[in-house]
């Protein structure tokens, strides 16, 4: 089952992509859309009979040198579970969605290949996700990582004949080659350490790893924290982490159903993922654990200030997907890893049917992305506004306070700020309360700006708007569902007392070790605290150090910390209605009496005008000196030179003493012969 799961992607993808001469168009999007239901009915089937304890299902061995052994190997534990149904419940949607939004496309009739190869590349990332998050190894783990970078940059690039598509894409690859850079280089310092890149061996290792030293950059570093700090820069890059996360909103320039399935609940996803697999070498790396959390709370600060002025509608949501992710990495960072991974499930549901609704608004305004043209649309495509308006709820935390009702986000971002609170870190308590209120606004913001107020714009977009095909609303149906009902399912299991969490995410430490098992990475609450033991592997699958008491503490975090988010919410709603509804000259209004702060903010923060300057000119000053003095004086002046002018006068000098008659050969050969002789004799004769 695991191994169709797994492999039904791919099976579609290269079929569909080189073989759609033989099964035809739609025989290619039906094939590719039908196995990738198929791997969501399974993953749904893994994770609801999945007991919690890791599973090594061998494929084939990949690369054996010396030391290193890296056969491919599905690990299904728990987390790899619920990557499993993240991943392929929102491929399988977007599959379904892009039958009715790509068929608005203007090149869809135009390019034979145009569906084939759309379909193709979908079920080709999905494959790579599925690998990513499947992985028993790093080397297997970065087969993955890599092949979702090349899936993204074929897709958001979809629009070739765009530059700024392909500006996009080309951004998107370097700038994740600056993470996967630092990625590598931690994989390489466990190899290195270790002697392996298995899972388990470097699990058990960690305890090691926390007491031993590695030279790096000219001096000295504990290996546990380099290590973890190198491991989170590859997250960083995946996961448009703050420094890290300017080709996010660029990537918007794809199509819609590619925003939906990377940058909602599967590509930018994979950093967190990463640290939570991660953790039983991240509970011995308390350094970089401390960087995740302060880079995840400035991420979700800064992010959530872009969010409020931006006008094109996609990028509004893409800026509310960097800013949830440093939501993750905060609960990640202070040892709540399950928290992380509730927030990743919630998210996936409410943000993926943000971006389709919002590819809903834009086929219904004839691609008209920018909000200013919006207005008055909740009557001309009521099923598209109600699915918004339940992803609205739930991204901002609508729910009854001091319960565990309410919509997705209400419980899995509380959750994270509650343990934000319970780890003492007041600046990453304070920075996501401020971040819920503004995620509140600019939510609000979208929806009265899109669905309330009199049309603007283009009279003759609103005039013929219309719901879109049921291809397209019935997966906001299902995203719908689990935008209400996901949080309160599964709070328990991710936020509940230890029996259940425990029961979730494995089997405990001492009930495993009585009967000759290894100890659930889910606890490991041995009495005298031991870490675990090389040869051990342990089997959950979110570690759980025996002093790490977050989650625990969380739950006793006093009343105002647990309300905190909501009024936090209400504030950006009633803000939001000021401004957009009761008086909406307000915005403008502010706007010229802060130009400076505006402007500060729409440019989000200068940080393409800093690289620019730091990195992309003084690049293109080096190319332009290589390009003029390199290439233009030296090899088309010097050497191209020497080509043209000395060489063929050499030659015409040489082609002189080939005069073609006998007694001239004779009369050279005789001249050497005397020279040769001449300079023996000079030489003192032969020995």
């Amino acid at each position: 089952m695991e191994q169709i799961i797994l492999f039904a992607p791919l099976v579609g993808a290269i079929i569909g992509g080189f073989g759609w001469r033989v099964i035809g168009e739609k025989g290619a999007m039906a094939l590719t859309t039908g196995l990738l239901f198929l791997s969501f009915a399974l993953s749904w089937v893994v994770f609801l009979t999945h007991d919690g304890v890791t599973q090594h299902i061998h494929i084939m061995n990949f690369i054996q040198s010396g030391d290193l052994d890296t056969a491919w190997s599905i690990r299904l534990d728990r987390l790899t579970a619920i990557m499993l149904i993240v991943v392929t419940t929102v491929s399988a949607l977007v599959h379904l969605y892009s039958w009715g939004y790509m068929a608005h496309d203007a090149n869809w009739n135009e390019d034979q290949r145009y569906k084939a190869r759309f379909f193709a590349y979908l079920s080709f990332f999905t494959f790579a996700m599925l690998a990513l998050v499947t992985a028993d190894s790093l080397v297997q783990m970065f087969f993955g990582w890599e092949g979702v970078g090349v899936a993204s940059y074929l897709l958001i690039g979809f629009y070739y004949k765009k530059p700024s598509a392909n500006a996009a894409a080309i951004k998107a690859f370097v700038v994740n080659r600056v993470g996967d850079f630092g990625f590598s280089l931690g994989i390489f310092a466990l190899f290195f350490l270790t002697r392996s890149v298995d899972l388990d061996a470097v699990f058990a290792a960690a305890p090691q790893l926390a007491e031993t030293e590695l030279g790096f950059l000219w001096t000295h570093w504990n290996a546990a924290n380099l290590i973890g700090v190198l491991l989170f820069i590859g997250a960083m890059g995946k996961s448009a982490q703050l420094f890290l996360h300017t080709w996010l909103p660029d990537a918007m320039e794809g199509p819609t159903p590619v925003s939906a399935l990377i940058h909602a609940a599967t590509m930018v996803t994979a950093g967190v993922f990463l640290v939570v697999r991660m953790s039983p070498l991240m509970e011995y790396a308390p350094d970089a654990k401390m960087m995740v959390v302060y880079i995840g709370s400035a991420t979700a600060f800064f992010a959530a200030t872009v969010g409020l002025v931006q006008n094109d509608i996609k990028r509004v949501i893409a800026y509310s997907t960097c800013s949830q992710l440093g939501y993750m990495f905060v609960a990640a960072g202070v040892g709540a890893y399950p928290v992380a991974m509730f927030h990743l499930l919630t998210h996936a549901f409410f943000k993926a049917m943000l971006f389709l609704g919002a590819g809903s608004v834009i086929t219904a305004m004839h691609h008209e992305q920018d909000m200013r043209n919006y207005g008055g649309l909740r009557k001309k495509i009521p099923l598209t506004f109600w699915a918004m308006l339940i992803g609205t709820l739930a991204i901002t935390g609508v729910g009854i306070p001091l319960t565990t009702i309410g919509f997705a986000g209400f419980l899995s971002k509380d959750a994270i700020i509650e343990s934000a609170f319970a780890s003492g870190n007041s600046f990453a308590f304070w920075s996501l309360v401020v971040a819920a209120c503004f995620t509140s606004f600019y939510s609000w913001r979208l929806m009265f700006m899109t669905f309330w107020g009199k049309p603007r714009g283009d009279h003759h977009a609103h005039d013929h708007a219309h719901e879109s095909p049921w291809t397209m609303t019935v997966p906001l149906g299902v995203l719908a569902i689990g935008s209400i009902f996901a949080g309160m399912l599964w709070y328990g299991s991710f936020f509940g007392d230890h029996a259940k969490m425990t029961a979730f995410f494995g089997i405990p430490a001492h009930e495993a070790q009585a009967e000759g098992t290894a100890p659930a990475a889910a606890e490991v609450a041995a009495a005298d605290h031991a870490a675990p033991v090389a040869g051990v592997a342990p089997q959950g699958a979110i570690f759980f150090a025996p002093d790490n008491t977050v989650i625990d503490d969380a739950h006793h975090a006093p009343a105002w910390v647990k309300i905190s988010p909501f009024i936090a919410m209400l504030l950006g709603l009633a803000t939001a209605w000021v401004f957009y509804i009761a008086a909406p000259a307000t915005p403008r209004k502010l706007a010229e009496l802060q130009p400076v702060l505006y402007r500060f903010l729409l440019n989000k923060w200068y940080f393409d005008e800093i690289y620019d300057w730091l990195f992309v000119n003084p690049a293109k000053a080096i190319g332009r000196f290589l390009w003029k003095r390199g290439d233009g004086s030296v090899i088309d002046g010097l050497i191209n030179g020497i080509a043209i002018g000395l060489i063929p006068r050499l030659t015409r000098l040489a082609g002189r003493f080939q005069s073609g008659y006998l007694f001239h050969y004779a009369f050279a050969m005789v001249i050497g012969i005397a020279v040769l002789m001449f300079w023996a004799v000079l030489a003192g004769g032969a020995h």
